[in-house]
């Protein structure tokens, strides 16, 4: 195979003709490697690559399968991981230029698990300052750009995981969503992620960062196959971590088993009864939908109960409290270092008074019970995953389908109200735009439902495939 081939094969396959000797990890390591030194300088997915280290691992594994060891379901795979997870001897700045320079002295537990697999680091993946917003661009360096079209962004916080992906630097990736923050880059960037139910993956809290409220550890992939592979390792409990959910965790692998959507009660809203969208965004999702009811699914337009302002305030004052209670003390020595989007932030948050931050939780509240009684009727939600195709780096939109929204959170409405409730959901690619942006669908579930959403995933791949389609900077 020719380097772009073998970045291009799915990770569940190079996984299996490694452990078959068809391919050696040495090989597949440094193939990508090759494809991040010639790529990368048009991407920024990367903050720091980890040749030599990679190299070395990659070494290791290879000596493994030939001594004949047991070996993971990730062995001899190269996995990048957010820049927000702590690496244990490699530089870890959360997109600050405050943490710059900084190099744990542990792992993350997501990357004790990716290695534990087999799974080969190979590098840390561009993120904006801890996560708090939702393109990728930071003060260590230049944007992330996004390889259909390098003047837009990729999305974010998970931009460069989804940037590297789409343009072939990686068969899979680890993200993170605190308010859609693997599903907004899905989206704009052509590949998939699910956001899995608030707990299901265990995470380590060192400062900096905090809890994320919202947050959530979870795969980046090409097809939903291998995001499953990977969240199977990603998955379950850790008493470091008290929010984990303590429960076995499902077999992800029989989201693959091809029991599809039949008899299954589906609701769909092209915006929630509220959100502005754009029209061509909203064209290809309906032709997505469709495939449901042709694959046997009882698919009904609804209005899910879900208060648009309320709830977007809701998410402000709880998303930007937390930030200040993880980072807020960086504004008092460390100000100017700061995005200055995230200043504002931590400045307005420290604003609120507690009635506010307890009128939001109260309201919190309701909100996840109105979600969870509307997921008593129905199996899933489809719904755009954004309200619009990318947009040009720092462009944030000001009007959408003619009318004026929040240009921080305006493009992303829909991805929100769901890190509040702490269900799952995932971002499939489903259509482009007029001039060859990717367009995601939002799968929701309830929670718990990871192999429902990735079934449902799993069944539109197949029914409209999305991997043949490759960016230009690939």
């Amino acid at each position: 195979m020719t380097d772009r081939e073998l970045a291009f094969t799915s990770a569940w396959e190079l996984a299996e003709r490694m452990r078959k000797r068809e391919l050696s990890p040495v090989e597949v390591t440094e193939c990508f490697l090759r494809r991040i030194e010639a790529l990368d300088g048009q991407l920024n997915a990367f903050l720091t690559v980890c040749g030599d280290e990679a190299m070395a691992q990659a070494r290791e594994a290879e000596a493994a399968l030939t001594r004949g060891d047991a070996v993971g379901p990730l062995h001899g795979l190269p996995v990048p991981i957010k820049d927000l997870n702590a690496t244990r001897g490699v530089r870890t700045t959360r997109g600050s230029r405050v943490y710059k320079d900084a190099i744990p002295d542990e792992d993350d537990i997501i990357v004790e698990r990716v290695k534990a697999a087999g799974g080969i680091i190979i590098g840390k993946t561009n993120t904006p300052e801890f996560g708090h917003r939702g393109t990728t661009e930071n003060m260590i360096g230049a944007p992330c750009r996004n390889p259909w079209n390098v003047a837009h962004t990729p999305g974010g916080s998970s931009g460069g995981a989804a940037a590297a992906l789409a343009a072939g630097l990686c068969p899979i990736a680890t993200g993170s969503d605190g308010g859609g923050s693997i599903r907004i880059p899905a989206s704009f960037s052509g590949v998939f992620g699910i956001k899995p139910t608030q707990g299901r993956v265990a995470r380590l809290y060192p400062t900096p960062g905090g809890w994320g409220q919202f947050g959530q550890n979870g795969p980046m992939a090409r097809n939903v196959r291998d995001a499953a592979l990977l969240l199977q390792v990603l998955a379950g409990p850790d008493l470091r971590d008290p929010t984990s959910l303590q429960e076995p965790v499902p077999s992800f692998s029989d989201a693959l088993d091809g029991g599809g959507v039949k008899g299954l009660r589906i609701a769909w809203s092209a915006d929630y009864g509220y959100n502005a969208v754009d029209p061509e965004v909203v064209a290809s999702v309906k032709t997505a939908v469709a495939a449901f009811s042709e694959l046997g699914a009882h698919v009904e337009e609804v209005v899910p109960p879900i208060d648009g302002d309320t709830v977007f305030e809701t998410f402000r004052t709880l998303f930007a409290s937390d930030n200040l209670a993880n980072v807020g003390e960086l504004l008092e020595e460390h100000a100017d270092d700061l995005t200055p989007s995230l200043r504002r932030m931590l400045e307005t948050a420290r604003t609120y008074g507690a009635d506010r931050i307890m009128r939001a939780l109260h309201e919190l509240e309701w909100h996840r019970a109105r979600m969870t009684r509307f997921f008593d009727d129905y199996d899933l939600l489809l719904s755009p995953t954004m309200a619009v195709p990318a947009f040009r780096i720092e462009e944030f939109p000001e009007v959408i389908g003619g009318r004026a929204v929040d240009p921080m959170w305006g493009y992303t409405p829909f991805t929100y109200p769901i890190n509040m409730t702490g269900q799952t959901a995932s971002s499939v690619p489903c259509g482009f735009s007029s001039t060859g942006l990717p367009i995601g669908l939002h799968v929701i579930g309830p929670k718990g439902a990871e192999v429902r959403v990735l079934r449902a995933s799993a069944a539109f791949e197949a029914a409209r495939p999305w991997a043949q389609h490759l960016p230009p900077v690939s």
